[in-house]
């Protein structure tokens, strides 16, 4: 078989899921090719047609997520609890959903920096596809807390709600061990501080790579925290999402050398 691969979203020049995937395709010893989709909110109606006719599998980044969601016809555990969908598969005659953006970023947390989230307070900006899975990671991988910020507050509440350890205000007097910057750049306003309660074994993540080296990051790192850029987490995502697809076993720190 020649797989047809590719990613969906906008914007979509800047992405480096065409190199993973031909590495993937390769590593895993298939034959196929991987294509960029440009594909905004105000054209979602033809991401079915994509994923069902013109592609055997596709990633899904923003903003496509919950649209690619609500397009299965099945859905994984993961996927129907967060309401997000970043990997499709046609099965069968079927569109299947998978997310593995949360495991991604646990394992790439675990992989890259050592960090356990065991008992640990995370903070999450944002609120979107991406935020919904890590936070939903983040739940199911032991963090005491956290604390998601985002301007739709009607999002921010809905996410809140699923957990009783998730909260939608900050929590007074607790440490900061854990930032996550999930929000698109054209998203982000001037970037001015860093969160109370950081301290100097704070990791903080900003899920953006282009640019490397982001103005939030630098302020983190600036604080004394240690820091890393989105390649990880898209490294180590997209293993275990060409693992759903292929049935195939990859390591996100393999993909991840393509991309360094």
């Amino acid at each position: 078989m020649n797989w047809r691969v590719g990613v969906v979203g906008s914007p979509i020049a800047h992405s480096l899921s065409p190199q993973l995937q031909i590495a993937g395709l390769k590593l895993a010893g298939l034959e196929g090719s991987s294509t960029r989709v440009e594909l905004g909110l105000e054209r979602a109606d033809e991401l079915k047609v994509l994923a069902t006719r013109k592609f055997d599998a596709l990633s899904v980044t923003s903003p496509l997520k919950m649209v690619a969601w609500a397009i299965c016809d099945e859905l994984s555990e993961v996927a129907t609890r967060t309401k997000s969908v970043n990997s499709l598969l046609q099965r069968d005659g079927k569109l299947l959903g998978e997310s593995t953006d949360g495991l991604g970023f646990v394992n790439s947390l675990s992989g890259e920096m050592g960090f356990s989230l065991e008992n640990t307070h995370a903070v999450v900006l944002g609120a979107g596809g991406a935020a919904s899975s890590i936070v939903d990671a983040l739940v199911h991988h032991g963090v005491a807390s956290a604390v998601v910020h985002a301007r739709n507050e009607a999002k921010v509440a809905e996410l809140a709600g699923r957990y009783r350890n998730v909260f939608s205000r900050s929590l007074v007097y607790r440490p900061v061990d854990l930032v996550v910057n999930a929000l698109p750049l054209r998203a982000r306003g001037e970037e001015a501080a860093v969160l109370q309660g950081v301290h100097h074994e704070t990791v903080a993540v900003d899920l953006a790579y282009e640019p490397r080296m982001s103005l939030w990051r630098q302020l983190y790192i600036d604080a004394g925290c240690r820091t890393m850029n989105g390649l990880p987490m898209l490294a180590y995502q997209a293993a275990l999402q060409m693992q759903w697809w292929w049935g195939v076993g990859l390591e996100g720190a393999k993909l991840l050398e393509v991309l360094q």
